[in-house]
């Protein structure tokens, strides 16, 4: 949703001497039941001084365990704070539940057979809109398809919204009516056609047009109360904003300018009503990176800096539903961080971040949902060794109750916390890092799996808790979560490094890290894995045909064979808009550039080391065919592999046995290559 992206994240509101003196005890009682040593939580250092370990290793814990998939994720209140709606996954399928914590009622909502959730909205307290997804034929190829459903809590109905031809992208919502009743739809009525923007009655899924479309006009935006302000129009080379000031006025071009300018990512920003001022997130030259500015829409003209996270982008943030006040700015640097503008909240979380880090360390408390009036609350209490658990809290009452756990048969003390750190790579650039050293072994000569996060672009590790990572740990290995170039928030500077850098200066900074933990003697240099998903898939496939001396294998699951067919499927999600408009430019960088020399289906005769591949048939991200393709290549030129199709999965996993599978596979698969001893 385009006006109030920062919908479902929390804030609150009310006596917050009274909310200290009740929250901060439940949370301290919660904590200290199970208190570890401090972690580090500092900006990235230098060097990574090996932490404290005990005398003898852990026990080890069974992917039985540890692949118990999260039985819900992704909550959010109702605006009357009486329903939770959160992802649950049963039985092998990823739904969407209702929840009552009163009653103790559930509905559960299914996307239907082949599609996918992308997100989730409430609309009133009654309606949820949910966004769905699914790969389809298109102009020879593959290409993501979205819609949009409509779920009535009381009546139990879904039903779809939108037109009957659309075209691929059907899920754009300009601006849901606080009350539920109607919303702003921007689609194509036919896919010859650009976007109409229509006022949709849900309760009777009837539409009428309120903005005609415009040539060349892709992104319809809105104000807090529902008028359309301003659309966009992306060409080859250029872009252009076209903007009026109030309904009935005729759309003026204010802007155009060069897909390269600094100026064009307007993914994060709020007109309201009756003005041409609002906020916006946007470049500060100054700094290289991302903050939150006032804005003149009308003028096009920057106001003051209001806020700029110290050295990361501004992921987001949050006002009033007037406008009138901001509530919030969220931001990640070692951790996922939220700087809020109200004083007394303010004051409220310093509070609850020092009695949880007095308690615990690593672990966190994050308010992750809120009702309209701020009288109840989803709290989530976690860290990157405590899968979590979420409580409401209600002020009416002062109670804060467990809702759910994230996998209650794991408990933090048999994890290993993740420390934030950072290292040079050859050409002189700081990557920032997490490290995750295994508990009860010396910080020397320790196996490695480096471990690349997908994306690349705009994605980055959090340092929240991770499966892969605390099993890696636990069975003796140390594991490294490069934030090479291009990952996300980092600034400017930092983007542009990655880009047209896939298979070449990204793949350096995986290899620069494994020697800077080499050289400081933690980790042995002959032992050492890539794993990786998705495109840390791709990155690990890669490592082993273009530095097989460098590694001893590798492992890839729904990774990235084929890099030139990728691109072109990928095309059609319109990724990475923030930096660049250009998706081709920023993965191939020179036009001229062949990206067959970088895919590993091209290298096969450079391949010296074992392949472990894992690919689910129905994942609809990155095609199945990109994994099939590269096993039949492996087995015809004679190489040492497995490969393992998942039926029925899609891009992640949808059962605890299919995750399962896939760190059973690893389990296995290190054993024979890279043994932990």
């Amino acid at each position: 949703m385009k006006v109030w992206s920062g919908v479902g994240r929390g804030l609150l509101a009310g006596n917050t001497a009274m909310l200290m003196a009740v929250v901060l005890p439940v949370l301290l009682s919660v904590f200290m039941a199970e208190p570890l040593a401090a972690a580090e939580t500092q900006p990235p250092a230098p060097a990574a001084a090996p932490t404290p370990q005990p005398a003898t290793p852990p026990e080890r814990i069974s992917t039985t365990i540890l692949s118990q998939l999260p039985f819900l994720s992704g909550p959010q209140l109702s605006p009357d704070g009486k329903h939770i709606a959160a992802y649950v996954t049963t039985k092998g399928e990823k739904l969407l539940g209702v929840f009552d914590p009163v009653l103790g009622e559930t509905k559960i909502i299914s996307p239907g057979k082949k599609l996918e959730f992308n997100w989730f909205r409430w609309a009133g307290n009654d309606r949820v809109l949910i966004s769905v997804g699914q790969s389809v034929p298109w102009d020879g190829d593959d290409a993501w398809q979205t819609r949009l459903l409509a779920y009535d809590i009381s009546t139990g109905k879904q039903r779809f919204i939108g037109g009957k031809t659309e075209g691929l992208k059907g899920d754009d919502v300009l601006w849901i009516d606080p009350e539920g009743k109607s919303i702003l739809l921007a689609f194509q009525p036919t896919i010859y056609d650009y976007p109409n923007v229509y006022a949709m009655d849900l309760a009777a899924n009837k539409a009428h047009q309120v903005v005609a479309a415009r040539d060349g006009v892709w992104d319809w935006y809105a104000d807090d109360k529902g008028v359309v302000r301003a659309g966009f129009e992306y060409g080859d080379d250029s872009w252009k904003m076209i903007y009026r000031a109030k309904d009935g006025d005729s759309f003026r071009t204010v802007v155009k300018a060069s897909n390269d300018d600094d100026d064009a990512g307007f993914d994060a920003f709020r007109i309201y009503q009756g003005s041409d001022e609002g906020y916006r997130v946007m470049l500060n030259e100054a700094s290289g990176r991302y903050a939150l500015f006032r804005f003149n829409f009308a003028t096009r003209k920057r106001g003051d800096l209001v806020f700029e996270a110290p050295g990361v982008d501004i992921d987001d943030f949050d006002t009033q539903l007037d406008g009138t006040n901001l509530y919030a700015a969220w931001y990640t640097d070692d951790r996922p961080r939220a700087h809020w503008f109200d004083a007394e909240l303010g004051t409220l979380q310093t509070a609850i971040d020092k009695a949880v880090s007095n308690a615990v360390g690593d672990r966190m408390a994050t308010i992750v949902s809120y009702s309209r009036d701020r009288s109840r609350m989803l709290v989530h209490l976690g860290g990157s060794n405590d899968p979590g658990r979420y409580y409401v809290f209600d002020q009416s009452d002062g109670a804060m109750k467990l809702f759910a756990q994230t996998n209650e048969k794991l408990k933090p003390k048999q994890l290993t916390p993740t420390r934030y750190t950072s290292y040079k790579t050859r050409d002189g650039l700081e990557i920032p890092a997490y490290l995750t050293l295994p508990a009860g072994r010396p910080a020397k000569n320790l196996p490695l799996v480096i471990l690349p996060h997908g994306g690349p672009y705009d994605v980055r590790d959090d340092g929240t808790y991770d499966v892969e990572v605390q099993f890696f740990a636990n069975r003796g290995y140390a594991v490294l979560q490069p934030q090479y170039r291009g990952s996300g928030g980092y600034g400017k500077a930092f983007y542009e490094k990655g880009e047209g850098q896939w298979g070449r200066a990204m793949q350096d900074d995986l290899d620069d890290g494994m020697d800077w933990l080499a050289k400081q003697g933690i980790v042995d240099p002959k032992r050492v894995c890539l794993v990786g998903s998705s495109y840390g898939g791709y990155a690990a496939l890669w490592g082993a045909v273009r530095n097989p001396e460098r590694y001893r294998c590798a492992a890839s699951f729904a990774g990235i064979s084929d890099l030139k067919r990728q691109l072109k499927y990928q095309i059609e999600f319109k990724v990475s808009k923030r930096y660049r408009k250009d998706w081709r430019k920023t993965v191939q960088g020179d036009e001229k550039f062949d990206l067959t020399t970088v895919s590993p289906l091209y290298a096969i005769d450079k391949l010296k080391v074992p392949l472990l591949i894992v690919h689910g048939d129905d994942d609809q991200r990155v095609p199945y065919k990109q994994s099939k393709l590269y096993a039949d290549a492996l087995a015809k030129a004679g190489k040492a592999y497995e490969f393992i199709t998942l039926k029925g999965e899609g891009h992640g996993f949808s059962s605890d046995a299919n995750q399962q599978l896939w760190l059973d596979k690893l389990d296995a698969f290190l054993t024979r290559y890279n043994p932990a001893d």
